[in-house]
């Protein structure tokens, strides 16, 4: 073994460090944990937004602005292809799309989307239809009712 291969091989591989082996060790007693407090203890964790005990950054800046999330309609959306499973001259409510799968609950709200091709004479009803779709129903002979 040559002079230059030698520190290849003996650094491939970092000894652990093992604490709390006598004070000889230079990590016995506390094994570098310090005295006492949180960090000292088994199962110590640190949260990542923790300042020590000083207030927060996120509670010492003031709150600003508003979200209208909460206010929002939100609309079950279901496209003309979707209606196409229903027979010729059928009424197609709130009530049928949920017995066909179609939408989750019969409180929500219904839009109805131009995608896709209607072939049938249908009376669709739902909360709200896009002009398309409003547009594609009456060409197919059907009619579209706004609840």
């Amino acid at each position: 073994m040559l002079n230059y291969e030698i520190t290849s091989i003996a650094g491939k591989h970092k000894a652990r460090k093992r604490l709390g082996r006598g004070t000889g060790s230079g990590r016995g007693k506390t094994c570098g944990r310090g005295h006492k407090g949180s960090g000292s203890r088994a199962g110590a964790r640190s949260v990542s937004l923790y300042e020590g005990g000083q207030m927060p950054l996120f509670r010492r800046l003031p709150k600003r602005g508003f979200s209208n999330y909460n206010f929002a309609t939100r609309c079950e959306i279901v496209n003309i292809s979707q209606l196409d499973r229903f027979e010729d001259g059928a009424v197609v409510g709130v009530e049928q799309l949920s017995n066909a799968g179609l939408i989750d609950s019969l409180k929500s709200k219904v839009k109805i989307l131009a995608k896709g091709e209607l072939t049938k004479k249908l009376e669709v009803t739902a909360h709200k239809f896009s002009k398309n779709a409003e547009q594609k129903i009456v060409a197919s002979g059907g009619t579209a009712n706004v609840i």
